[in-house]
């Protein structure tokens, strides 16, 4: 029989950063300076974090709007994309949409051939409703030259439906960008109920999950930072990163191991064990909550 062929690696990058709130070209150059760092130390697929070029905490619909801008044209993507391009590496980046008359909590995913492609935040967090539009796109994977890639956004994450939508894609990873903020009744010391999903949800589905969230208090509101870089089968590869300091986390990952090793035994794949039978049953079965 043949040698098996090496693996081959892709180096992720998730970058914990701190965002200045409306203050655009400034935070548009920080992540350029981190994002080159991180590709001189070999990263293919970079993360940043949620709304990691607005700042998040706005206090009118004007801040946001003015703080947002279209996609792809904007000045934002087009720098981001030269980027890529000058550095043949893919980026998945949160972002303020605007579309239309319409705002997106938005991450946009990128690589050396440009824009790929856009997701919109599904589930709003809080405040977000005020300004934000729920997202329309579903959960869209990119297949690129070094694997599938997936991404939502923070709050997505909690619902579990989100993973698998992703993986039942065929996602290979699905980068987060996030803007994690502390969840009332943790332990001091314990683990962040967000890496805790992202590793149970990472397991559920066998697929590489990489996490990156901001740091620093904005207008009051502390973020856990906490950035994590989690494997097909639920523990962490890189990270959690620190709950307050600018960090890059790396891990080298063979993306199609995602795939092959969801066969855990002669018997059991989590995607094909599903009982949807029953799963419609019990659902045809439940009332309706009510909306409050």
């Amino acid at each position: 029989m043949p040698d098996q062929q090496p693996a081959e690696l892709v180096r992720v990058a998730c970058i914990q950063m701190q965002p200045v709130i409306g203050d655009v070209a400034r935070n548009v150059e920080r992540s350029l300076e981190v994002c080159t760092e991180a590709a001189d130390a070999g990263a293919t697929l970079l993360v940043l974090p949620e709304l990691c070029s607005s700042g998040y905490v706005f206090e009118t619909r004007s801040e946001a709007w003015n703080a947002s801008e279209e996609v792809p044209n904007g000045p934002t993507v087009t720098r981001w994309s030269d980027f890529c391009r000058d550095r043949g590496v893919y980026l998945v980046a949160g972002i303020a949409e605007r579309a239309g008359n319409r705002l997106f909590n938005s991450s946009v995913v990128l690589g050396p051939e440009g824009y790929l492609g856009t997701f919109r935040k599904v589930h709003l967090w809080n405040r977000e409703n005020l300004f934000f539009e729920p997202g329309d796109l579903g959960f869209p994977v990119f297949h690129t030259p070094i694997g599938r890639i997936a991404t939502f956004i923070c709050y997505d994450g909690w619902f579990p439906e989100a993973y698998r939508a992703c993986a039942l894609q065929g996602a290979d990873i699905i980068c987060v960008p996030t803007n994690w903020v502390p969840i009332p009744g943790q332990a001091e010391g314990s683990p962040a109920m967000a890496t805790v999903l992202a590793q149970a949800n990472a397991h559920s589905n066998s697929v590489y999950v990489a996490c990156a969230d901001r740091v620093g208090t904005e207008r009051g509101q502390l973020f856990n930072g906490q950035s994590v870089i989690v494997s097909y089968t639920g523990w962490p590869l890189a990270g959690p990163a620190s709950p307050e300091d600018e960090e890059i986390l790396y891990a080298d990952l063979d993306l199609g191991m995602a795939r092959t090793a969801r066969n855990w035994n002669a018997f059991n794949q989590p995607l094909r064990d599903r009982r949807e039978d029953v799963y419609q049953a019990v659902a045809r079965s439940v009332p309706s909550p009510n909306a409050n």
